[in-house]
């Protein structure tokens, strides 16, 4: 091939990558509605006085979600989850079910995935799967009892699978299902002091809108 022959196939080359990387530099804004449902496992609650068989089960939740997605390639983005903390409630069971409400509090999980989208960028349809962490703090824990009530925090391993479908070049909707790990010792002091580990074990269907651009 002649030297100039080259050069110019050279250029249409590199021209033609960072054409892909350009197009791969898209923003993608998702605002959805979010049913936080748990699928708790507790080691019980424990304590000086407390009667064999005490427990709590954790009540579902809906929140809203916010996330950013920055597509690193034509088929992979990462993502940033986040949302309007859900307020979640527990509601004391076993030997002790007659305490009835016994603690809400409100958990912030941001969470980072990083997602693979099947299909051509473009397409109506494009399912995805995405793999990352979640970190989870609890927050404005109140209890009827006047207990001292503390929740430690978490992180732990993320998962989700959705669907984006493509309404134009920058509208369109999506819906997914998310679960993360979400583990918890409880610590709650009174007149003695109650213990427990919760596995929260959530998984989280939500659905709305998104904007690319």
């Amino acid at each position: 091939m002649h030297s100039s022959t080259r050069y110019i196939a050279a250029i249409a080359s590199a021209a033609a990558m960072a054409s892909g990387a350009a197009q791969a530099q898209v923003h993608t804004l998702k605002l959805g509605a979010a049913q936080y449902t748990t699928h708790e496992k507790t080691s019980g609650v424990t304590g000086v006085g407390i009667p064999a068989g005490a427990d709590a089960t954790i009540g579902n939740a809906s929140t809203v979600l916010l996330v950013y997605e920055y597509a690193l390639a034509p088929n992979l983005g990462i993502e940033l989850v986040l949302g309007v903390p859900p307020k979640i409630k527990a509601r004391a069971s076993g030997s002790v079910a007659f305490l009835g409400e016994v603690l809400t509090a409100k958990n912030l999980g941001p969470t980072v995935l990083l997602t693979y989208h099947f299909g051509q960028a473009g397409a109506t349809l494009r399912p995805y799967v995405g793999l990352g962490v979640n970190y989870t703090r609890f927050t404005g824990v109140t209890t009827p009892y006047g207990w001292d009530v503390k929740l430690s925090d978490s992180v732990g391993l993320a998962g989700h699978v959705g669907l984006d479908y493509a309404i134009d070049k920058q509208w369109g909707l999506y819906a997914s299902v998310a679960a993360a790990k979400v583990k918890s010792d409880l610590l709650a002091v009174s007149g003695t002091v109650l213990q427990s580990t919760i596995d929260f074990k959530p998984i989280i269907y939500s659905a709305g809108v998104l904007f690319r651009f």
